[in-house]
Order: C-alpha cells, then sequence, then structure tokens
C-alpha cells in the first residue's frame, strides 16, 4: 500500500492537535466503505485505500489511549496502531460480511501489544500466553481489586490475581515491580534471600533456543489465523455478540447486547453458545508444531496476544 501522509503526534501541537486533525476525516456509511474496499482490492485504487485509513484513525487513537500506563511516548504508541490499521486495510475482505473496525481493531491491539513487549523486552519478561496476557491486564485487575496502593501488592491481593490471570504467585509479584516503575538491581526480586536480585535478570538466555522461539512464533500465527477462519464462519449478528462476549477485553452483558438488537437476553444466550460451538468445531484440532529447521519465513508483525 502506498504510503500517503498521515497526520502523526508531532512536538508542534502534540497529541490535541492529532486529535483534532483526525477529527475532520469523514466516518463511512457500511455502502462506502464496501465500495472503497472493493476498489482497493480490486483496482488497486490507493486513494481509496487512503480513505479507508483516515477513516478509521480515531478507532486507533481511542485504542491507543488504553495502553498510555507503561510509560511510552503516545505518539508512537498511535504511530504503531497505524501500522496496523494499514495492515488490516491491505488484508480486509468485504465480501466477509463485517465491517472494517471489527477486523481492523485485532490487527491495532496486535501491533501496538509487540511494539510494547519490544520496549519492555530490556529486562527479562516470560514470553508465555499466561505471561503476556498478565502483562498487558496487571493494572486492570488490581484497580478491580482497589489495590493500587504503590510498592508490593498484599498476599491475598497476590494469590487472587495469580487465580484470575492464571500465572505463578511469583509471576505476579514481579511483573507488578516491573510495572510499578525503575528500581535498584541489585534489589531481591521477591522478600527471601535465595530468590536473588533483578541483576540476575539481565541475563538473555533465549539465545540458546532460537528454534523453539521461532516455532512458538509461527504456532502462535497459525492458531491466530485459525481463529480467524472460525469467525468467518458466523453471520455479523453470531460475531459480534461473540466478540462483545468473548473476545473483548470488557465484555458486555447480556442485557447491553439485548437492548442493541432489540431481541431477549436469552436469544443474545442462545446465539453467543452457538456460535461458540462454531468456533471450536472450526479450530478444535490444533496447528501442527512448525518445523523451524525446514522455515526461514518469518511470522507476520501482528498477533493477539
Amino acid at each position: 500500500m502506498a504510503a500517503r501522509s498521515l497526520p502523526s503526534v508531532s512536538a508542534h501541537g502534540g497529541l490535541t492537535r492529532y486529535l483534532e486533525e483526525i477529527r475532520q476525516f469523514p466516518m463511512l456509511e457500511p455502502q462506502q466503505e464496501y465500495m472503497l474496499a472493493k476498489s482497493w482490492r480490486e483496482h488497486d485504487d490507493r486513494d481509496a485505500a487512503h480513505q479507508l485509513v483516515t477513516s478509521h484513525l480515531r478507532l486507533v487513537a481511542r485504542i491507543a489511549m488504553g495502553y498510555r500506563g507503561y510509560g511510552l511516548p503516545i505518539g508512537e504508541v498511535i504511530s504503531e496502531g497505524n501500522v496496523g490499521l494499514m495492515q488490516a486495510v491491505k488484508r480486509f475482505d468485504p465480501d466477509k460480511g463485517f465491517r472494517l473496525a471489527t477486523y481492523a481493531m485485532w490487527w491495532i491491539r496486535a501491533a501496538i501489544q509487540e511494539y510494547i513487549l519490544r520496549s519492555w523486552s530490556l529486562v527479562k519478561m516470560g514470553t508465555t500466553a499466561a505471561q503476556k496476557k498478565l502483562f498487558f491486564n496487571l493494572r486492570k485487575v488490581k484497580g478491580q481489586l482497589k489495590a493500587l496502593e504503590e510498592g508490593d501488592l498484599h498476599p491475598d491481593h497476590v494469590k487472587t490475581i495469580a487465580t484470575r490471570l492464571g500465572v505463578s504467585e511469583d509471576d505476579v509479584v514481579s511483573m507488578n515491580r516491573r510495572l510499578s516503575g525503575d528500581s535498584s538491581l541489585n534489589a531481591p526480586v521477591r522478600n527471601d534471600a535465595e530468590s536473588g536480585e533483578w541483576m540476575d535478570w539481565l541475563v538473555d538466555d533465549t539465545s540458546v533456543d532460537q528454534e523453539t522461539a521461532l516455532a512458538d512464533s509461527e504456532e502462535k500465527e497459525q492458531r491466530h489465523d485459525m481463529l480467524q477462519d472460525a469467525l468467518e464462519t458466523l453471520n455479523e449478528r453470531e460475531r459480534r455478540v461473540f466478540e462483545a462476549r468473548r473476545l473483548s477485553e470488557d465484555p458486555l452483558t447480556l442485557e447491553q447486547l439485548s437492548t442493541e438488537f432489540g431481541v431477549s437476553r436469552e436469544r443474545i444466550r442462545q446465539i453467543e453458545v452457538r456460535a461458540s460451538r462454531r468456533c471450536k468445531r472450526r479450530s478444535r484440532k490444533p496447528p501442527p508444531r512448525p518445523n523451524p529447521s525446514r522455515s526461514t519465513s518469518r511470522p507476520s508483525s501482528a498477533h493477539i496476544c
């Protein structure tokens, strides 16, 4: 996709000026969006692609604002999100029956999350799916528990968070200290003398097993593709309900969705169950683990964490 200039969060005017600027781009009606997407997909119409991107810059900004707590420049976070948006526009198929915003939010979040993970990788951080979930959800769960005080968490809070997010209590303690700001590298990881110091975590021990790391990355990409394939078997209403109930960081209630669609809560529950079963049937069989010795291609930069 040709890179026509987009607004940016510059030093002159900053975020406020940027938000005012992107509000000037009109939102698209469904039929407008469909025709522009067809024009881009079938005729390589770069003006159409540019309109699709600019009409969704507000979506990127809204998603990026949810990642302000990681100490990174908001302009860079938004820029990474815009890269994810352009990747989504490039791959968007309007004939699948859903809106670009629904498809693009996956790519936007993935691009932002990967940027944050890269930026926080100076000190070793776990890379399993559960540990990444902890990284991106610790603050929210702490807020729900009203555990926002400085310093270490209360042991009861540590146990609750570990249970909710499926990680060890040590992981919760360590991640909380990571996200609480700078501290001495000679500080103990835990309060016992045998736990070692943060300095010990600076050793990069991933280089001894690059093949496994690549295989895990490619397997994750395949699982993401399987989920996307499964979602595309759903109609528009099923997909909306499934994503709002099962995939959203802040799931909607049955009552909210019943109001949106003008049906009963029980009907929404039935739609959710049916959509979940269809997705499970489509993606029940796990993808084969790739052989890194036979593959030299890197996975796409956008993944769902």
